[in-house]
């Protein structure tokens, strides 16, 4: 993932296999360190555990038979992890698209599923149709302006945008909407909770990276000075991919909760845990 802007230092050990960079952002890491096949091995091989949060809480869906949505909600979070590791292992323009524009297509996803609060999944109204189309397009025309301007301060407002207006509409839900008559006080503290937990998650690798990207030029001397393999744990956007995938993994959870409880009964669903995820149980699988 990229959010925040880059360090203006590029740093490169030797010339790799992809070639120059092309990409508008490059990373405290030292390029083609390692290998010349992949450019950033920290930054690349840290997006396992976004593929591995992904894959879990697909399976899960899967297991657990829940509405489909779900399951594409998981599947476009491991495109952006699987875009990621190209991203930062090519430096290439092309793979940070496929970093990039995965995160702006699953934010707006998580926006659908909170605005379509009517019960129901098989839903075919006109509004649940509109909002539908709203989301295609709004896809389409951020994927040409982003893919034509190539202005990360693009991508970056419009993705921020996205998640705190996802955190608005929880609380709206929680707090303030008739719909949370449908559900019981502890529920609704239960997703509050994974929210939270996910938000705060978050917002600590946001606070990694932005300290990674400040003291690059003293971090890189501290790096040289231990050596590796300790030296990467100083590579704090490597940091930002596994707080913020464990950070979108628990706010998904939150989503997808409060979407159920509101669309169907939420007697039928309880919170519990699994490989140190937690993940949602369908009581009455028939």
């Amino acid at each position: 993932m990229s959010f925040p802007m880059s360090s203006l230092f590029v740093r490169t050990s030797s010339p790799g296999f992809f070639g120059p960079a092309t990409a508008t952002l490059d990373w405290c890491e030292v390029n083609y360190q390692f290998s010349y096949y992949v450019a950033e091995i920290a930054n690349s091989f840290s997006n396992l555990f976004t593929v591995y949060c992904a894959v879990y809480g697909a399976l899960k869906i899967v297991q657990e038979r829940m509405p489909t949505r779900f399951l594409v909600g998981y599947l476009g979070f491991a495109l952006v992890g699987i875009g990621s590791f190209a991203f930062h292992a090519t430096l290439l323009y092309e793979a940070q698209l496929a970093d990039e524009l995965p995160m702006v297509y699953v934010a707006s996803m998580s926006m659908w599923l909170l605005y379509d609060d009517e019960q129901g999944f098989e839903s075919r109204s006109l509004r649940t149709r509109c909002h539908v189309a709203f989301l295609v397009l709004f896809n389409v025309l951020f994927t040409w302006a982003y893919s034509v301007y190539r202005n990360p301060l693009l991508h970056q407002v419009v993705f921020g945008i996205l998640v705190v207006a996802c955190a608005i509409r929880i609380f709206y839900l929680l707090r303030v909407s008739p719909v949370r008559s449908r559900i019981p006080r502890e529920k609704r503290d239960v997703v509050f909770k994974w929210f939270a937990i996910g938000a705060i998650t978050f917002a600590f690798g946001f606070l990694i990276w932005n300290l990674d990207n400040v003291y690059c030029d003293y971090l890189t001397e501290l790096k040289v000075s231990l050596g590796h393999p300790l030296a990467f744990l100083l590579e704090g956007h490597a940091w930002w991919h596994i707080l913020t995938a464990l950070g979108t993994y628990y706010m998904f959870i939150g989503v997808s909760y409060i979407t159920l409880c509101i669309k169907d009964d939420h007697r039928k669903f309880t919170m519990t845990w699994g490989y140190s995820l937690p993940y949602i149980q369908q009581l009455d699988k028939c």
